[in-house]
């Protein structure tokens, strides 16, 4: 979907102020902070919700993928910036979007016991580890409650580990993956995504990206 010319000026200033500081200000104080227009604010920011480019709450930016603006279980610490990252599938893709950032740490807490991990993600390989990714909605259905999504993309110790947490929460199990595929889903997902213009990827295209980091099924939209 194409965007407004005011839109898309919005959503590049949001993208790199996130990049560079891991902070962006208050909706109010765009305009001043920003330097983008006051007139077109409210509508250019519902224009970047509805097309996908950004989850609003209460009228804040919550998420611009791969930045949260609030917890969501994974700090990115670089080397000069520190970022929430919105799920596990955003922590390790931030490494691969930001400049100057190719190495950061990720950590996060198992959601079943509470272990702290930590890695050392790069752009170049994966990070060593046995835990385990669990993305419990399926990508057909991220959408429109992504923050729920997010949420719900989480790592864990094991299988073990999953299973406990599935049994306590009443869900159902979703998708598990190791973090060498996680690394594979986030490597490529957002390229592009602090340039303009930025085409999101339609669902042929993403089905395609799928199978390349290795991922199947219906889950991921994906007919074998």
């Amino acid at each position: 979907m194409a965007l407004s010319e005011s839109a898309e000026r919005l959503r590049l200033a949001i993208y790199r102020e996130l990049a560079a500081t891991g902070r962006i200000p208050a909706a109010a104080d765009m305009p001043r902070d920003l330097g983008v227009a006051d007139a077109d604010l409210q509508g250019d920011l519902a224009e970047l919700a509805d097309a996908r480019h950004l989850v609003l709450r209460d009228g804040e930016v919550e998420m611009a993928h791969p930045f949260a603006t609030r917890s969501f279980g994974f700090s990115v610490m670089g080397p000069e910036t520190l970022w929430w990252g919105g799920c596990a599938w955003d922590a390790f893709a931030i490494p691969h979007l930001v400049p100057g950032a190719s190495e950061v740490l990720v950590a996060t807490t198992c959601p079943a016991c509470g272990t702290a991990h930590a890695w050392v993600v790069t752009n170049q390989s994966p990070p060593e580890g046995e835990q385990v990714a669990h993305f419990l909605v399926p990508v057909h259905d991220i959408w429109p409650d992504a923050a729920h999504a997010c949420e719900n993309q989480l790592i864990f110790c094991s299988e073990e580990c999953v299973t406990d947490w599935l049994g306590r929460t009443g869900n159902a199990r979703g998708y598990v993956m190791s973090l060498m595929t996680l690394w594979r889903l986030a490597r490529g997902w957002y390229e592009g995504r602090l340039d303009s213009p930025y085409d999101r990827r339609d669902p042929g295209s993403a089905a395609a990206y799928f199978r390349e980091a290795g991922l199947r099924g219906p889950f991921w939209g994906i007919d074998d």
